[in-house]
């Protein structure tokens, strides 16, 4: 982001010069994908495309923020929040939750602007929730703290906004740390940041495909590891090992689609856990045969790929230089990532950037991505 012409665009809209600039990642799953609410393990990293926000303090409770990808301007009085359906309500979400718990909030004049593609599945919304959420932290004078930050972050999206998220994008927008990913167990909120092995390029692979309307597969995927837990004994599929999976029979009283949704779980939970490990020991080689075995397992056992993820995947891995590839996200759409040697990355993306026009006939979006400090003022 160019800071001087954030500067600039702050000056022509508000008259005057920002005080304070700061901003919020956006995130991608390195692995990890679906073990959120069944209480696992995830392994999120913050990227180097981020939420920025300029701004002045303001001596009242008044919020003005004008966007400059849409070009318009919104803001909210903080003695009288009402729910609406705009952009604004991601921000008005944040101040209702801080305020709720106890925070004495300063209003701002903000400008905002960001380069997180929105729908891809990369965060976009948790970085404007945790940029928000700083911008208010400065101005205000609270202390920063990054989980609890994000766990407000989350509220506000499940409750003011509507949009039943876990609790991973805000976690990696609020509490990443520089060149590393972090650990999150999703039951405790316990966190470990982990280094990104020496000499290696994470690519993300934009397929140009959205999710859609995907909320009864969700929400019937969700419903199938509950049955499988029931069955299991335990409160959570993260209470099951691998070795338990052999106790499984066709005939046992749970439908062989529900022990393949509880497998994929399972064994994803057990591939996040090797892959600090294997991380921690710069064995890249490895940490990408745990990328290809979780996108087998997400197309096989949880079926939420699409054609697109999955040539995508095809290309990626084709590639010299690839250690590995799996989607990334929800599924259904949005976007894969790749680990690839750095000084091939450039070669790598030329490559399957053609190859997966040549095969699907739509023409991705593909990001070299470097590992991200979480939200954080810039200036002031």
């Amino acid at each position: 982001m160019d800071i001087t012409t954030l500067t600039q665009q702050y000056a022509t809209h508000f008259n005057a010069k920002p005080e304070i600039i700061v901003r919020a990642p956006g995130r991608v799953n390195l692995i990890g994908e679906h073990t959120d609410y069944n209480d696992g393990f995830v392994l999120p990293m913050a990227i180097d495309r981020a939420v920025w926000l300029a701004l002045r303090p303001r001596d009242d409770r008044q919020v003005r923020i004008y966007s400059l990808e849409l070009e318009t301007e919104s803001g909210f009085l903080m003695d009288s929040l009402i729910r609406d359906s705009d952009w604004i309500e991601y921000p008005k979400g944040i101040a209702y939750e801080l305020q709720k718990n106890g925070y004495n909030l300063r209003g701002f004049d903000a400008v905002m602007t960001g380069d997180v593609p929105r729908g891809a599945g990369l965060s976009s919304s948790a970085a404007v929730e945790l940029a928000i959420a700083r911008a208010f932290a400065v101005v205000s004078g609270i202390e920063w703290n990054a989980v609890e930050m994000a766990k407000l972050a989350q509220k506000a999206e499940n409750e003011w906004v509507g949009v039943n998220c876990g609790i991973m994008d805000q976690m990696a927008s609020a509490a990443c740390k520089d060149g590393q990913a972090l650990f999150l167990d999703c039951r405790s909120l316990e966190i470990q940041h982990a280094p990104l092995p020496p000499g290696v390029s994470v690519v993300i692979l934009d397929t140009s495909t959205r999710r859609g309307l995907v909320d009864s597969a969700y929400n019937e995927r969700r419903s199938q590891c509950e049955e499988a837990a029931r069955w299991f004994g335990v409160k959570a599929l993260r209470d099951v090992r691998v070795e338990d999976l052999s106790k499984w029979k066709a005939e046992s009283g749970l439908s062989e689609i529900a022990f393949k949704r509880a497998r994929h779980i399972v064994t994803e939970n057990a591939r996040v856990l090797e892959a600090i490990k294997v991380m921690r020991q710069g064995n890249v080689s490895r940490l990408g045969e745990l990328f290809n075995a979780s996108h087998d397992s997400l197309r096989d056992d949880f079926e939420v790929t699409n054609d697109a993820l999955n040539v995508m995947v095809e290309c990626a891995r084709e590639q010299e230089g690839c250690h590995g590839a799996r989607m990334t996200g929800a599924g259904f759409g949005g976007c894969a990532v790749a680990l690839v040697k750095q000084e091939q990355a450039e070669a790598f993306t030329q490559a399957v950037s053609m190859l997966y026009g040549q095969r699907s006939g739509l023409e991705a979006s593909i990001y070299v991505c470097k590992a991200s400090e979480g939200a954080s003022i810039v200036q002031g």
